[in-house]
């Protein structure tokens, strides 16, 4: 008696039967919406880089808050642009900065939403790096320079501080600094913030794909790069230390950025860790998606919800896109 035929197109043969074995979905609640708030404008001032993206006025956080809700996300991430900066990254520390107005402004209109606050330097410095800068030791040229890893991760426990106040239910702090999110959770702690939660980008590469984000938050470094803080794209096991590190200074929640080109490591990351586990689907991947969609070479819409169920397919629990909108809406949110 021979085998009886083996065919896996049986469970393809409808739009209804793909649907019920489909082993990766998304929904509208898996989706972080990025936000820039600019403390100068008065008018939303879209993004030349990224399409449909804008800077926002804070006059804009109310409504933008309840537009969000209605489509069904449940989170944002909020990166904020001041009117003025210096060395120190002095204005992330000013309560009335565009990040604590609009984390204010969006929990008063829309409680329920999850307001997370990206916390670094980088938009706050007049260099646009990541952390506080100091001359190295014997040094005389420029370019003798390097970060002060524990002068930064003081300043960022205060911004964490500082956001946690005005009301943000996640704090996620995206520097790479060593030590930084043990650091923030003692300050939370000691303030009377046990409660709020820290999303680590426990895993951040210096990755070619923030350009139209550096746009977008005008933080392009001024000199030098990032590559002597962020990951080397090469490195794969330093990924799980980095994210075994930050789940032992108590990190609630870990992040892998980018996620495209870094599928294997969110899958790495997912199969070491039992925390939440989210992925940055950054500015550049989003800009190819819609350069390649204008010119008419792939289909926007089924490249977008093809390149967020690869990354829930590859772990992720939840995504940071700037496709939250348009993806929300194709779901039917």
């Amino acid at each position: 008696m021979g085998f009886p035929t083996i065919r896996p197109r049986r469970l393809r043969a409808s739009p209804e039967l793909r649907a019920l074995v489909r082993e990766t979905h998304l929904s509208p609640g898996d989706f972080v919406y990025p936000m820039f708030f600019n403390a100068a404008l008065d008018a939303p001032r879209p993004i030349r880089t990224m399409p449909g993206i804008d800077q926002l006025p804070l006059s804009a956080a109310r409504e933008q808050a309840k537009a969000i809700k209605a489509r069904g996300i449940g989170s944002v991430i909020l990166f904020g642009l001041p009117k003025t900066k210096d060395d120190r990254g002095s204005s992330g520390l000013d309560p009335s900065g565009p990040v604590p107005v609009a984390i204010a402004e969006m929990k008063s209109a829309v409680p329920e939403l999850v307001v997370m606050a990206d916390v670094c330097v980088d938009e706050y410095t007049d260099h646009g790096h990541c952390g506080i800068l100091k001359k190295r030791a014997g040094g005389s040229r420029a370019d003798d320079w390097e970060v002060d890893n524990d002068a930064t991760i003081a300043v960022l426990a205060e911004i964490g501080v500082l956001f946690a106040k005005a009301g943000a239910d996640v704090v996620a702090p995206s520097d790479m600094m060593d030590g930084r999110v043990a650091a923030m959770r003692t300050a939370l702690d000691a303030e009377g913030f046990a409660n709020t939660s820290i999303l680590s980008y426990a895993v951040k590469y210096a990755s070619a794909f923030y350009g139209p984000f550096r746009e977008a938050a005008d933080c392009a470094p001024k000199f030098g790069d990032r590559a002597g803080y962020q990951m080397d794209p090469a490195n794969a096991r330093e990924a799980l230390r980095e994210a075994a590190l930050d789940e032992a200074e108590g990190a609630d929640m870990l992040m892998v950025k980018p996620a495209l080109s870094y599928l294997d490591i969110i899958k790495d990351v997912r199969a070491h860790s039992r925390l939440p586990l989210g992925a940055y689907n950054v500015s550049g991947e989003y800009a190819m998606l819609h350069a390649a969609a204008d010119r008419g070479m792939i289909d926007r819409d089924r490249a977008i919800m093809e390149v967020l169920t690869s990354i829930r397919r590859a772990g992720a629990d939840f995504i940071l896109t700037y496709h939250a909108l348009a993806a929300a809406e194709l779901l039917g949110g």
